[in-house]
């Protein structure tokens, strides 16, 4: 290998392992690294890292393209596949062994073992094991005797004295005194590589100018230095993002809910919340307070204003704003979604659209995630309401039987004496208020009993938004199915 050449436009990957879903700690690392080349006219890489053959899956694979996919985030080459490369890193293993660099170990896993437990018995100094190079001090006759008796072997790299540091453009210096590195493996004893020699081949081979990830693998960034300096290739720059907390301030896993893009997006929420509320983490746009589009990001975004506290993932907040993202959504275009849900189109299929999309319009403004519409279809599309609920006990706290009764008799009176033609909310309102003023009460006092009887809930959109989406036929079935109900529990 060679030095890179000198390129004007940044290189960067995005390279998930597909040994499971694509968490959101991920997604905000592939969000970050498109809008940096995005911002900087660059090429995005995806690299799918499967050398771990015993748990990668080519089914995690296509559900991590798919994720991206779903959000966006479109690459400019790949995806490449580590699996398909492992010739190229058992060339450089044998590179570094050719050239002194590396050795080979023959030491078992049982060996190492054992030694790591006598460790933990001396002194708290040495609790700390590591591989004490017993093979490093093998004679050549020594490694061509166990060679021919096909001793399985891995190949480990040789630390160098000194010191390693990189400049981590979050943050800032790192360093760190070789001594505390161990002879790491880059070569399998099945000749399969490691992470460290796979990653810092493919980012060579590909032309990675600029490493954005997470600050976990910062430990590890200093083991790929050396593996670039010893392969003759100049290690690219290098940010680390600072990781995703939960609300306990624990790095953030299933047990705070939701991790898996997927599984957001299953939950009904728009990938333009997603991609919103990640930016939002470790990175402020100007205006915190607008929805702004992938281009917009893009165009705002620069690695000097991240900051290297890790954040802490607030679903609330991610509610909130994907509130926001659904009522910045055209209804049509927020039915097309719904209409993914297979149960969705079948439970609903009654209706047509233009009914399905007033409904939308009508309820969206309270909506958190698409899930939310579910129940309103169910109520206000399908009719299926149930009275004797908790908003039944809240609405009897302010009417006895007798006055909820007299306000619904007045009620209906005033539906049925509109025409047809002309009920729309304007009309259903002027008449109710001048029913009120007549029978000396206020609006109030039959706004309460009609919402409860038209939606059985006590909070709703406004009372004549909703009259008029039902009609005057409907809004009456509703008032006899309350009536009934209100008769049963009197007798």
């Amino acid at each position: 290998m060679t030095d890179q050449k000198p390129d004007d436009k940044p290189v960067v990957r995005f390279a998930p392992s597909p040994t499971g879903h694509l968490h959101i700690g991920g997604v905000r690392t592939a969000l970050f690294n498109y809008f940096y080349a995005r911002n900087t006219g660059g090429h995005y890489v995806l690299r799918i890292e499967d050398t771990d053959v015993t748990r990668s899956s080519d089914e995690m694979a296509i559900e991590i393209i798919e994720g991206l996919h779903w959000l966006g985030i479109h690459w400019d080459s790949g995806p490449f596949y580590q699996s398909h490369r492992f010739d190229k890193y058992k060339e450089a293993a044998h590179k570094l062994l050719e050239t002194g660099k590396a050795y080979r170990c023959f030491c078992s896993p049982e060996e190492i073992e054992a030694r790591r437990v006598l460790s933990q018995s001396k002194s708290k100094e040495e609790q700390l094991y590591k591989y004490d190079r017993t093979c490093l001090a093998l004679s050549p006759e020594q490694v061509r005797e166990k060679l021919e008796q096909n001793t399985p072997y891995v190949i480990r790299f040789l630390i160098p004295q000194g010191k390693t540091y990189f400049k981590d453009r979050i943050h800032k210096e790192m360093e760190v005194d070789n001594n505390e590195l161990e002879d790491f493996a880059i070569l399998k004893s099945d000749q399969s590589p490691t992470y460290h020699l796979s990653v810092v081949v493919d980012d060579y081979e590909m032309g990675i100018t600029d490493v954005i990830r997470g600050d976990d693998h910062i430990s590890n960034t200093y083991k790929q230095v050396l593996l670039f300096q010893a392969l003759g290739c100049k290690p690219p720059k290098f940010a680390h993002l600072p990781l995703i907390l939960g609300p306990d301030k624990k790095k953030l896993s299933k047990r705070h809910g939701e991790t898996s893009v997927l599984e957001f997006k299953k939950k009904g929420y728009l990938p333009e919340a997603i991609i919103n509320y990640l930016s939002q983490l470790s990175w402020i746009p100007s205006d915190s307070k607008s929805l702004f589009s992938m281009e917009s990001l893009c165009k705002q975004f620069a690695l000097n204003k991240l900051s290297k506290s890790s954040p802490v993932f607030d679903y609330d907040k991610l509610k909130f704003i994907n509130s926001r993202a659904i009522q910045e959504k055209k209804s049509a275009d927020l039915l097309a979604l719904l209409e993914e849900y297979e149960n969705f189109k079948c439970d609903y299929s009654c209706m047509d659209s233009g009914k399905k999309e007033a409904l939308i319009e009508l309820v969206k403004p309270r909506m958190k995630v698409l899930e939310d519409f579910f129940a309103k279809f169910d109520m206000y599309g399908l009719g299926k309401l149930d009275y004797d609920n908790d908003d039944f006990k809240k609405l009897k706290e302010s009417y006895d039987n007798k006055r909820l009764t007299d306000c619904m008799e007045i009620l209906e009176e005033c539906i049925r004496g509109i025409d047809p033609g002309s009920f729309d909310k304007s009309t259903v309102e002027k008449v109710m208020r001048e029913a009120a003023e007549l029978k000396g009460m206020k609006a109030a006092d039959l706004i309460h009993p009609a919402r409860f009887a038209l939606t059985s809930e006590m909070v709703s959109p406004s009372i004549f938004d909703v009259f008029e989406f039902f009609g005057k036929e409907e809004s009456l079935r509703r008032f006899h199915l309350f009536g009934t109900f209100l008769q049963k529990g009197i007798s």
